[in-house]
């Protein structure tokens, strides 16, 4: 079993999709053609795997408690952009790119952040 795709609360998809331009396009994230009410971003080339949008319900968009995306990357510097693209466009560090544990010096490299909604999300590769 795969996951086809996540979705991600918004209250102005429109407002938030510079954070998301930027964040997942330092990871080689594309945004695909318009969808009323919608934004998706897959990888270049690929199934578009991540919509942004207002929630069904019609309340406010709110994080989820425990709740983590992890976006793979290619390289440490993706890894890096990535996390540096989410906070210069309002979201907030979880934790500085690097390896897990910190004297670790190959294996897990991730960093952490919210979006300005307060969604968390992991960047990571590992070797």
């Amino acid at each position: 079993m795969t996951i086809g795709y996540v979705t991600i609360g918004a209250a102005d998809v429109e407002a938030a999709t510079p954070f998301f331009d930027a964040t997942l396009g330092a990871l080689g994230y594309e945004r695909s053609a318009p969808f009323p009410g919608w934004v998706f971003y897959g990888p270049k080339g690929g199934e578009m795997t991540i919509g942004i949008c207002k929630p069904y319900d019609g309340e406010a968009p709110r994080a989820g408690n425990g709740i983590m995306v992890a976006l793979t990357a290619t390289s440490q510097d993706q890894v890096k952009a990535a996390h540096a693209a989410a906070l210069a466009h309002g979201g907030s560090d979880e934790g500085a790119p690097g390896f897990r544990p910190p004297e670790a010096t190959s294996g897990f490299y991730g960093a952490y952040f919210r979006d300005p909604v307060g969604n968390k999300y992991c960047v990571f590769l590992t070797s």
